[in-house]
């Protein structure tokens, strides 16, 4: 255990309770039966944008009757718009170094796989990244560390900054979010300080025997309690943008919806805010890795559970990553998901690099492995408006001030706007004449359904800036 006494301080936040039980989420997974007037009455709460409990949530989750799933189908679709709108906000993931002290035994970078190739990004390479990535469009980033001590709070600091500091043309990046390892309440004050939106931390599944057995002890990771407390001692640290996450087919998909309800109802109950964002991946082939997976998630669960999550959490945004095929996140994208990862390559300096994805080199195998404008001019096929919004962050509408302005008028006012503004930059600077043509058809209509004549013309005003004149980082 010398390595975690190291690293950093291991005390749990003020007051510390594993809030997770283990017993009550098997009992209502295996107890609750399919009942129709239940879930009617559920979605109906859902529909007032109230947050769902655990029993309720688990109560969608036994479902299986085709025609009831639609019902809950048609919810999400319905949530997902009165929440989010049409908006599909875009980002990249950058690895920025897959040094590791965990033996995790689903990930390819864990220690004792040697054929793993390790490497960190050194500066210059890290701003060749950035700049690869600001030339396809890219303004928001989430920086992705291995768990090792090299990767301390002041390293993620400057990296953060290096990654503001980089500047090509009309790119820039305007927000960076961290995926790293949970840190002690010093480390988390260090990295905020650097202008970080996001801290994510994935408990990758909440139930307590699995989560063993995939984290061995004497490891950083192996502490299941440090890390399901990593994002209270955020908060306590003033971080008050935090997200979750579980990796699905460890465990019961059912047992682990559940799980992340209960983290979100626990940071809501204690710091009068959800988490911001909720990962749902499912686990991928990785390099090395051979498991027995007697709970992969099928197709038609995937499906369910992203539906049954954005009804449990109405004002969390939904990321849904590369990892999943094209035609499943297309499918899946309308059940709630607001966020995406286009253009993406995870292996270390990929960005920079021409060539089929070397696993060796890569945590795992992504399946959607499509450009930056191809997954933009799909989005608009399909309806959506893809943004590169980052202006809440920016004026400070973030944690419980967030939660106050998501009310009926929030998509309207703000998000919306944004969205078509952010976007316009796009299609001026990197949009394919394709794209860019079937782009302002979009922004057109879109601007044709504002009902508020003020707004509709002040947002004309700023893209014909934006048009015209050059001018760019407009946002309300």
């Amino acid at each position: 255990m010398c390595l975690i006494k190291k690293t950093m301080d291991r005390a749990l936040s003020d007051g510390f309770k594993d809030f997770i039980d283990d017993s009550l989420l098997n009992s209502l997974v295996k107890n609750i039966k399919e009942d129709i007037i239940r879930v009617r009455e559920i979605i109906s709460k859902s529909m007032k944008k109230e947050p769902l409990t655990i029993e309720e949530t688990a109560v969608l989750c036994a479902v299986e009757d085709e025609g009831l799933l639609e019902e809950i189908f048609d919810a999400a679709r319905e949530l997902k718009k009165n929440v989010y709108g049409n908006r599909i906000v875009i980002f990249a993931p950058l690895y920025i170094g897959n040094k590791c002290v965990n033996d995790c035994a689903y990930c390819a970078f864990r220690k004792s796989l040697d054929t793993t190739v390790r490497k960190t990004l050194s500066t210059s390479e890290l701003h060749q990244q950035i700049e690869a990535l600001e030339k396809v469009g890219h303004k928001r980033l989430i920086l992705v560390y291995g768990e090792h001590p090299s990767y301390t709070p002041e390293y993620i600091a400057q990296t953060v900054r290096e990654a503001y500091s980089v500047k090509i043309d009309n790119g820039e990046i305007r927000r960076v979010n961290i995926n790293a390892a949970p840190l002690d309440r010093a480390g988390f004050k260090i990295v905020k300080e650097a202008g970080i939106g996001t801290f994510q931390i994935f408990q990758e599944t909440y139930h307590h025997k699995t989560y063993a057995k995939m984290h061995p002890p004497k490891t950083l990771k192996g502490d299941y309690q440090f890390r399901l407390d990593g994002l209270t001692r955020a908060y306590e640290a003033g971080c008050d943008d935090v997200g979750i996450g579980a990796l699905f087919g460890l465990y019961d998909w059912k047992f682990d919806v559940l799980g992340l309800v209960a983290h979100s109802w626990q940071l809501l109950n204690r710091f009068g805010c959800g988490p911001h964002t909720i990962s749902f991946p499912r686990i991928r082939p990785a390099h090395g890795v051979n498991l027995d997976l007697k709970y992969q998630v099928s197709d038609a669960d995937f499906k369910k559970l992203v539906a049954i999550l954005r009804l449990a959490v109405p004002y969390t945004g939904m990321i849904l990553t590369a990892r999943e095929p094209e035609a499943i996140r297309r499918e899946v994208m309308q059940f709630g998901v607001s966020q995406i990862d286009a253009g993406t390559k995870i292996e270390l300096g990929g960005y920079t690099k021409q060539g089929v994805q070397e696993l060796n080199k890569e945590q795992f195998q992504i399946g959607d492995v499509r450009s930056m404008d191809e997954i933009v001019l799909d989005l608009l096929k399909n309806d959506f408006v893809p943004s590169f919004c980052t202006s809440c962050y920016r004026q400070g509408r973030t944690g419980e001030q967030f939660m106050e302005f998501a009310v009926p008028g929030f998509i309207e006012k703000f998000c919306t706007p944004n969205a078509i503004l952010t976007f316009a930059e796009y299609l001026e600077d990197y949009g394919s004449a394709v794209t860019k043509e079937e782009g302002w058809k979009t922004i057109s209509r879109e601007l044709a359904s504002f009902g508020n004549e003020k707004s509709r013309m002040a947002i004309q005003s700023r893209l014909n800036d934006i048009r015209n004149r050059g001018t760019r980082d407009l946002y309300l």
